[in-house]
Order: C-alpha cells, then structure tokens, then sequence
C-alpha cells in the first residue's frame, strides 16, 4: 500500500524534478496530485509516463495526503505549508523560510537522518543546494578527523535562481553573437560569460544571505562547533554546482584513511586522478545522483588540513533528489503515517 503524494510548485524546475525522481526511485505512489498557482492551474505537467493535470494550490484541501513536496518560493510555502501540517499532511519545504527554525529538523538524509525523529510541527526542511552538497561530502571526513573549519568557495549554476535564471543566460549568450544589448533581470550583472560573486542580498557583516545560509546550515546539520566562511559565485553554467573546499580538522588527517571513508560513503563517488582530466565538472555531473569529489590533497598551510574539490547537480540532490530521499528515509524509520 503506497502513499498519497501533494507535489507543491510542480510547473517550476524543482517541482518537475521532483515528479521526474519520484518516478525514476519507483516511490510508494497511490495517489499525486501536482499543485501550483491559479495561474498554472491546468497547465500539464509528467508523471512518469503518466500526465497530470496541475491542480490550484490556494483552494486545495490537504485532509488525507500524506506527504508534501513544496517548493513553490518562500512566501508560499510560509502560508500554505502550516495548513498542509495541520491537515495532517508531512511537509517537506524545498524553500529556505523553516529551515532555522529551532522545531523544524533541517535534514541531509546520508548526514543527520535521526534528525527527523525530532519533527515537532510535521515540518522538514530541505537545505541549500549548496550546503547539501559539500556537507555530504565533509560529514565522512569530519567523522573521522573532527571539523574544526570550512572555507569554501562556489561556483554556481543559474538554475539554482530557477528558470528565468536559465532564460537569462541563454538569452544573453546568443544575444552576444548578434551583438544585441544584454537584457539584466534575474541577476545583479551580466551572466554571460562573467562571474557574479553575489547570490542573494547583502548583510550587515558583509556577507551574502547565500553565504550566510551555508554558514548557519551546516551548523544545524553537521556539528553546532564547525566554523564556516563562504564565498559564493554565480557562474554561466545552466546546472551543476561545483565548490572548492579547504577544511581544517581538529586531529592529523591521513590522506588514504581520507580517500577509503570517502569511496564508502552514501552519496559520495571519488573520482580523483592526479593526470589531466582526472577530475569531475558541473557539465559532467547533470542528471547524476552523487556528489562527485576530486582534487582531494592536504593542505600545507595549516596543521591538519584537506583541500577538495566538488560537483553535484543542484536540481537533483541540492532539492528534488534530497527530499524524496527524506520521504523515503521517514518510510524507513517508520515516520511517515498513511492516512488511507
């Protein structure tokens, strides 16, 4: 007996990518129904190799679903994610607006999946996409060396900003060979064949909001002592997120100790050849399900350091992928009750 599965945001391009997954992982599915504004209301969207038709979130009763997808925008999901709870309906919320709050778990299945034990509001957020994947990466290493400190750059792609965001560089690339003005919406420069070191708004200390979500997730997620300093950069790359890591570990680090806990991790694939092209990029990891880490050596500068290097498709496991595997894990640790 399966589940009755709410898709929330389904005509956007994480929703589409959860449909796409929740189909490929062959999820416990008795009955989905795909949401979005009245706007999209009608619109169709695919299901495997079924089509459904999208359905008007603002007058959708969530009494009887057991599960809900949500990644419609922050403000969205701010309203309609309480009524879905209170339905009895289990929110996993792709948006950042639950994930710092105290009663709400914020969860990477392969890193701290007890956290939904401690699910109190019948909310779970998903994390950024970019903190997903480099703490899937570090969590092996941290187990093993303690994490002390984080300096991470990104590169990020525009689908992380959504369609529009794609839109834009497409238009913007292909405009450059016509020698048509550049047409700036979604980004605060030019996006192609640039590099904008700022996503989302500026705060007090400095930092981006991007930056600072990186900093405060990991600590909920991974360990509460971890320091954190992001830098991230908007790249004109459509998918694919790549980051390049330099962690500070409490103990000596042994770099093949650090390569064995990495090729036995859940999530992780190492691909680390010390020759030209021995490495995994943004392009080559689309449609992948890992978050690939190369470029793995130790880090002179400090006593017990790690540099690395790593991708992973941020439509996939930065959003759809991480929360269908949320689903499952609740499945797996008996947490997610059927209403039918």
């Amino acid at each position: 007996m399966g589940y009755r599965v709410a898709v929330v945001g389904a005509t956007g391009a994480v929703g589409r990518e959860i449909l796409k997954t929740l189909a490929e992982r062959e999820f416990p599915v008795d009955e989905i129904v795909a949401l979005a504004s009245p706007r999209s209301a009608g619109r169709e969207v695919s299901f495997g190799d079924r089509v459904l038709k999208v359905q008007n979130l603002e007058t959708f009763d969530f009494k009887g679903w057991d599960v809900g997808l949500f990644s419609p925008g922050g403000a969205v999901s701010a309203k309609y994610a309480p009524i879905a709870a209170k339905a009895g309906c289990v929110v996993i919320d792709n948006t950042s607006h639950f994930r710092m709050e105290p009663d709400v778990p914020l969860v990477v299945p392969e890193v701290n999946p007890l956290a939904l034990k401690d699910m109190k509001r019948n909310i779970i957020a998903n994390p950024n996409c970019s903190t997903i994947q480099m703490v899937v990466a570090l969590k092996p290493l941290h187990d093993l060396f303690t994490l002390k400190r984080v300096v991470v750059s990104t590169y990020q792609a525009v689908s992380g900003a959504g369609k529009d965001g794609m839109d834009e560089l497409f238009s913007q690339t292909r405009g450059s060979f016509v020698n048509d003005p550049p047409k700036i919406e979604q980004f605060q420069k030019q996006i192609a064949f640039n590099c904008i070191p700022q996503i989302d708004r500026f705060m007090d200390d400095g930092a981006t909001k991007e930056e600072w979500k990186m900093r405060v997730e990991t600590k909920k997620i991974l360990d509460p002592d971890v320091e954190v300093l992001a830098t991230c950069v908007r790249v004109p790359v459509f998918v694919g997120h790549s980051e390049a890591v330099i962690a500070e570990f409490a103990e000596p680090v042994d770099l093949e100790r650090a390569r064995a806990a990495l090729r036995e991790s859940e999530g992780v694939v190492l691909l680390d050849q010390r020759e030209d092209g021995g490495y995994v990029t943004p392009l080559e990891c689309v449609g992948e399900d890992a978050t690939y880490v190369s470029r793995l050596r130790v880090d002179p500068t400090v006593p017990h350091g790690l540099a690395f290097w790593c991708v992973s498709d941020n439509l996939r496991k930065g959003a759809a992928l991480n929360a269908v595997q949320i689903a499952e894990t609740m499945i797996a640790l008996d947490l997610l009750p059927r209403h039918a």
